[in-house]
């Protein structure tokens, strides 16, 4: 069973920036020009003719191939060095089929992308066969399952889940609504030596942290009470939290750098320089932003944090977290 201590000592242990440069067999990304490698913890690619996630719409505006080849587009200039795919919520029957897909890449030494959180459902009595069939492999650091209802933290057999989650190593991603974090913290001290990463700065709507005479449009939720539920989830120290995700919620053309920070840098306060990592959510981001308008922003949003911090979130936590 994975130690407590030893949850510790590998998901908040600081690495040099030069271990970075040094175990990338391959650069993706000419350098940004500020010299900050970047690992992005969130690439989210699907190719229709594999897997077809039921929330892509036809007509829809994501409701095409991404693939590696789009993403080295994406990405280029921005000295991405590695990158952490992130299920994209396919039906049950297709779990199986887009984990083989993804660990296909990361064995070949033509993508950027090297480690996956797969699809699961810790819930359900069939997952620890599931798990069972990716069991040793070196690229699967964890599991998702979005919780979009609240009774999904209450389902029976879903702390059993976590826990095994926890017995194996691996991480839970919590990608949950801002109205559900407080009850997410439950499942978290359930499950003491599990990690747990808080997806997209809690669903953060930075729209609830403006002047309500500047607001586009009602808040999605109340700003105070994500604050005390981010918090609270912070200082449970078997989480960490992923910077990503709130461009997506702002309409393209429409927001500024200074729209976000709020919320980002409450996260980066709330839970410290070493429990936050950068995350891309591509092409997800791209309702709101291009992926390059979003590095820009949060690398606005940090610059006068400490050259340190800087490069622990956007590269050296992921590192260690995953042992890249």
């Amino acid at each position: 069973m994975t130690t407590r201590r030893g949850f510790l000592k590998r998901s908040l242990g600081a690495v040099a920036l030069g271990s970075l440069t040094a175990t990338s067999t391959q650069v993706f990304a000419a350098d940004s020009g500020d010299g900050l490698p970047i690992v992005d913890t969130h690439q989210h690619l699907w190719d229709l003719k594999v897997v077809q996630p039921p929330w892509l719409q036809p007509g829809g505006e994501l409701t095409r191939d991404y693939v590696t080849k789009d993403y080295l587009e994406a990405t280029a200039g921005l000295n991405f060095r590695k990158a952490v795919y992130m299920e994209v919520a396919v039906g049950d029957d297709q779990l199986v089929t887009e984990a083989e897909y993804v660990l296909g890449l990361c064995a070949s030494p033509d993508h950027p992308t090297c480690a996956a959180v797969i699809g699961g459902r810790p819930a359900e009595a069939g997952f620890k066969a599931y798990l069972d069939r990716f069991r040793g492999s070196p690229y699967v650091k964890g599991v998702r399952h979005i919780m979009r209802q609240p009774e999904m933290l209450d389902a029976e057999g879903l702390v059993a889940g976590m826990r095994l989650l926890g017995d194996r190593g691996l991480c839970f991603d919590l990608c949950v609504s801002a109205n559900m974090l407080a009850a997410s913290a439950k499942i978290v001290d359930a499950c003491p030596d599990t990690r747990f990463v808080v997806d997209h700065c809690g669903n953060a709507d930075p729209v609830a942290f403006m002047p309500k005479s500047a607001a586009p449009r009602e808040a999605r939720h109340d700003a105070d009470a994500w604050r005390r539920d981010m918090e609270g989830l912070a200082n449970r120290k078997n989480t960490i939290c992923k910077i990503s995700g709130i461009v997506s919620a702002m309409e393209k053309g429409k927001w500024t750098a200074a729209d976000l920070a709020p919320p980002i840098n409450h996260c980066l306060d709330t839970f410290g320089p070493d429990r936050v990592i950068f995350a891309s959510d591509w092409p997800v981001c791209t309702r709101g932003a291009a992926l390059r308008e979003w590095v820009a922003a949060l690398k606005e949003i940090v610059r006068d944090r400490p050259r340190e911090e800087q490069g622990k979130l956007f590269g050296e936590n992921a590192i260690g977290f995953y042992g890249l």
